[in-house]
């Protein structure tokens, strides 16, 4: 009577994933931020993998933790084939769900920038369901369940060069004439984007120390209605605040115009087939 000999266990998936990504991003807390539990949990999952495996995978010390050689050695073929299982998964969700097109953004490019653009795409394209998620910064899409992802960044398709400049309500034009003028008016502040006041006033305020002074947003919508509503001077990306400057509700009452770093940019993990729903849409908004 043959004997079946008994069959190793296998590792668990999610002390796994817990260990794949505490590696590639430097610690427990950020992989809990990235895969959704507590830093505990973590912990406990990297624990039982290393229980299993008899050896450790990370050094404990006061100032958090590093690889050991194993862990090390191991992370790559992790990463790699996770990109490929959250690859897989994608393209599978899109072949069971073809006509919804997820798009994960900025929250600011969200409500100012692409909101505005969706009742036409809804109406150039009946049928397709567009799902927009607002992220502070860009998922990964080879892990992230999005088709695109519209981002300031260097990856991907450029969408718009944009430019900095100050922009008020109308009845504050007339007293910011030269760049000068506005250390003696309130300015609105973004608290993620503070620095684009320093990279504009290094060109049109060159040599000169400027500080601008005025309320901080946590949200840069908010900073464009406080804007309009006259409460001071928002130094403005322009791709976002063109709707306002159109209809009159903003102006630009200085002519120095400043090219920043990053343009705007929409990307996909996944090669787009020409008549799919994501490549109709990427193809609708790189038109503008």
């Amino acid at each position: 009577m043959p004997v079946a000999p008994p069959r190793p266990k296998d590792l668990p998936l999610t002390a796994l994933r817990a260990f794949e990504a505490a590696a590639r991003l430097g610690g427990f807390a950020a992989a809990a931020a990235e895969l959704g539990v507590t830093p505990g949990a973590i912990t406990a999952h990297i624990r039982q993998l290393e229980d299993r495996l008899g050896a450790p995978l990370f050094e404990r010390g006061a100032r958090g933790v590093r690889l050991t050689p194993l862990g090390a050695r191991s992370l790559p073929a992790f990463s790699a084939a996770f990109d490929a299982l959250g690859q897989a998964t994608q393209a599978l969700r899109a072949e069971a769900a073809p006509r919804i097109v997820h798009i994960a953004t900025l929250p600011a490019l969200a409500q100012l920038w692409l909101s505005p653009r969706l009742p036409a795409l809804r109406a150039q394209m009946a049928g397709v369901e567009i799902s927009i998620t607002a992220l502070e910064r860009p998922p990964n899409l080879k892990r992230a369940p999005h088709d695109l992802s519209l981002f300031y960044g260097e990856a991907g398709r450029i969408v718009a060069q944009d430019m900095l400049f100050p922009v008020c309500a109308p009845a504050l034009a007339a007293r910011l004439t030269r760049p000068e003028d506005l250390r003696a008016l309130p300015c609105l502040i973004d608290s993620s984007w503070a620095g684009d006041w320093a990279v504009w006033a290094a060109t049109a305020l060159p040599g000169q120390a400027f500080q601008p002074r005025g309320p901080v947003f946590s949200l840069y919508a908010l900073a464009v209605e406080e804007a309009v509503n006259g409460a001071g001077v928002l130094m403005a990306r322009g791709a976002l605040v063109a709707p306002q400057l159109a209809r009159g509700a903003l102006v630009a009452p200085l002519p120095q115009r400043v090219g920043f770093g990053p343009a705007l940019r929409l990307w996909s993990a996944r090669p787009l087939r020409p008549g799919q729903p994501a490549e109709r849409v990427a193809r609708a908004l790189m038109a503008g």
